[in-house]
């Protein structure tokens, strides 16, 4: 009986969240200026009952996925390049936020090729969330590189580019100014950037790189953050 309680309950819900799938989330009434905003109650719904039977709640809990359908609302992106497919989990939620909020943006996911070594390669497992899945494409090769080699040969507006922090201070900083020195413009979505002490010896150079990054360039970026704990995320809004 309970189940078939929370089961009518959902579907109720489920048609109410695509009856509000026409209205965009970042159109907020009393929003003013450039400044980022978006109508948290309607992204946490469409999280709650869309995103999280598809994905769960790992590696991106759900502040995190609030924060990434957010930014894909706001900026209604013409491309989204997200790198470290392994999969797809990622990639499979910038799908679903653009289906359901009707948002014209190619998705295109770049993982290490099928040769190299590395201790998250998916093998034969890469991007079975988004196979086949329309406007989503995956790659193999630098992800930086690869995502400047694309969006150079596309007609791209606001484009979002999403960083795997690897936990590396270096890969972060290297692929922020890589993109930033190729990329008119660029948004960024970098994960693992949740800030530990010195002492705590894990976790500290993702957020630095970004720390330093956004001092380097003042007046640029609103930074907003997910940091309350691991694995963290932080999306840099281009002003």
């Amino acid at each position: 009986m309970e189940t078939a309680v929370y089961l009518h309950k959902l579907k109720i819900k489920m048609r109410t969240l695509r009856d509000r799938a026409k209205f965009d989330p970042s159109q907020v009434p009393q929003a003013k200026g450039e400044f980022f905003e978006v109508n948290k109650w309607q992204v946490s719904e469409f999280v709650e009952y869309k995103l999280l039977p598809i994905t769960g709640h790992r590696p991106f809990p759900l502040t995190e996925q609030v924060l990434l359908a957010s930014a894909a609302c706001f900026l209604r992106p013409s491309h989204i390049f997200d790198w470290g497919t392994n999969i797809g989990v990622s990639a499979r939620l910038f799908y679903e936020t653009c289906k359901h909020f009707e948002i014209n943006s190619e998705i295109h996911s770049i993982d290490l090729p099928m040769d190299q070594d590395h201790g998250e390669h998916p093998r034969n497992d890469r991007g079975k969330l988004v196979r086949a899945l329309k406007n989503v494409f995956l790659h193999e090769g630098d992800g930086a590189e690869k995502a400047v080699e694309i969006a150079k040969s596309a007609e791209i507006k606001n484009p979002l580019f999403f960083l795997d922090g690897d936990h590396s201070y270096e890969t972060v900083c290297r692929e922020l100014e890589y993109i930033s020195q190729h990329i008119e413009s660029p948004n960024f979505i970098i994960h693992d950037t949740f800030l530990q002490s010195q002492e705590s010896d894990y976790n500290v150079g993702p957020h630095l790189a970004v720390k330093e990054f956004v001092e380097r360039n003042p007046g640029v970026f609103q930074k907003m953050e997910c940091n309350l704990g691991l694995p963290g995320m932080t999306f840099l809004k281009r002003l």
